[in-house]
């Protein structure tokens, strides 16, 4: 029987020296919308992550070949798996790992012996958030190059804008030499642009 919490589909990392938790993760966590894999340690992970992406890790700290601590420091410089949320699970009395952990990029911690009901619902939880606040990047991401393209439509409106004034200018200085109509013109696009950059100023 699973015991994970889910809301939505989701691809689980699982990263222990221990077979043992390996193989109850496998059986606890996985469901027909979760899918779990597995890794001996953080060698492995890092070469599972290479060749794919997942949305929540399960990262025991003490590891051979490479630690939790070092695996965090690569998906933290890795623009990929920079927001990848990770959840470490640690001892009751190993608190300096557990903070050593957080100011290496942690996401939340777990305590071992583990509950796996407790771990259903934590994973859960912190998948959630994360999320939503990948939704909140992409909503500002978003923002951020609609005032980028503003900001270009406008630089190029005064530019026009800027040149126009200046051939009116000219045609102005010389009024025997200029045709009405090509005046009018010059004032209508004048006009034109003044209006683009008045609805570029009102937009939100």
């Amino acid at each position: 029987m699973s015991y994970f919490v889910t809301f939505e589909a989701a691809r689980v990392l699982v990263v222990d020296d221990d077979p043992i938790l390996r193989e109850f993760a496998l059986t606890h966590l996985a469901t027909p919308e979760v899918s779990v894999e597995v890794a001996e340690d953080g060698a492995e992970a890092w070469t599972r992550m290479g060749r794919s992406t997942y949305d929540i890790v399960l990262l025991d700290l003490d590891m051979p070949r490479m630690d939790g601590f070092e695996l965090l420091g690569l998906m933290r410089a890795d623009p990929v798996h920079r927001h990848v949320p990770v959840v470490v699970a640690t001892g009751h009395e190993d608190m300096v790992a557990v903070d050593k952990a957080f100011a290496n990029g942690a996401t939340s911690f777990v305590i071992k012996p583990l509950n796996w009901r407790l771990v259903s619902h934590q994973l859960s939880y912190v998948l959630k958030s994360a999320r939503e606040e990948a939704a909140v990047r992409q909503t500002l991401r978003t923002l951020q190059d609609h005032n980028r393209l503003r900001d270009e439509a406008v630089t190029l409106a005064l530019a026009n804008l800027e040149q126009s004034g200046q051939a009116l200018k000219a045609m102005l200085a010389r009024p025997e030499e200029v045709e009405l109509t090509e005046a009018q013109t010059e004032a209508e696009r004048i006009v034109r642009l003044c209006e683009a950059l008045t609805q570029a100023a009102r937009l939100p």
